[in-house]
């Protein structure tokens, strides 16, 4: 039986636009998908706004999750951050009754969906708890933000970006490992595992070599 998908395609700005090239490859990654699937692209949804807003506000959105469960079709979409980067939004995805897919990660359903939203969900909020320390920090050592001395400043930010990166790297350090013991052994090979697992690099893209080398290069100093 031919499987009807349901395609929603988004981009944050108005600079990329509908006819942008963000939204472009959005499209032609789901109709490949699709078309992998044997199924059939039954209609498309795409609209232009911010990922920090809530269903209410996506109307596309909100249209395309009420079409896919009254014609009992799957919600399909390019990326798993093109629907959202809050926790809120994506549980309220995950109870909404719709089926739905992604094609970088295929194999996440509503429960790993909502998984992978809490862990983006607390990043960003211990990120912005780092940028808040590192903002005091400054402050106690006599730095003032928006003063002419934007060396002192800048040297601040650099520490705090730091020590972003040697936390995160302490985070995700163990799961190479555990792909690496179970006999993966190239960088390529890790990043694979990295991106069908649907785990993201700090800044929410995909896994490369170089990222995974990094990663490496900063455990080991």
């Amino acid at each position: 039986m031919i499987k009807n998908y349901i395609g929603y395609y988004r981009v944050s700005t108005n600079r990329q636009g509908l006819d942008g090239n963000g939204m472009t490859a959005q499209r032609e990654t789901v109709r490949r998908f699709v078309q992998n699937q044997i199924g059939e692209l039954e209609r498309e949804f795409q609209e232009v706004e911010s990922g920090r807003k809530t269903d209410e506000e996506r109307p596309q959105l909100a249209a395309a999750l009420e079409y896919a469960k009254k014609a009992k079709g799957i919600l399909v979409i390019a990326k798993l951050d093109r629907l959202a980067r809050n926790a809120e939004f994506l549980l309220k995805l995950q109870n909404s009754g719709a089926d739905f897919v992604c094609c970088d990660c295929p194999n996440a359903d509503r429960f790993t969906v909502g998984i992978l939203a809490l862990v983006a969900q607390r990043e960003r909020e211990l990120i912005s708890e780092r940028t808040r320390l590192g903002m005091a920090a400054a402050k106690s050592k006599g730095i003032k933000m928006g003063t002419p001395n934007p060396e002192k400043a800048v040297a601040a930010m650099i520490t705090a970006n730091k020590a972003a990166k040697v936390d995160f790297a302490s985070k995700v350090f163990p799961i190479i490992q555990e792909i690496k013991s179970a006999g993966v052994e190239t960088l390529q090979g890790v990043c694979e595992c990295l991106n069908r697992r649907g785990i993201q690099t700090r800044n929410g893209k995909n896994w490369y070599p170089a990222t995974v080398r990094n990663i490496l290069k900063i455990q080991n100093a």
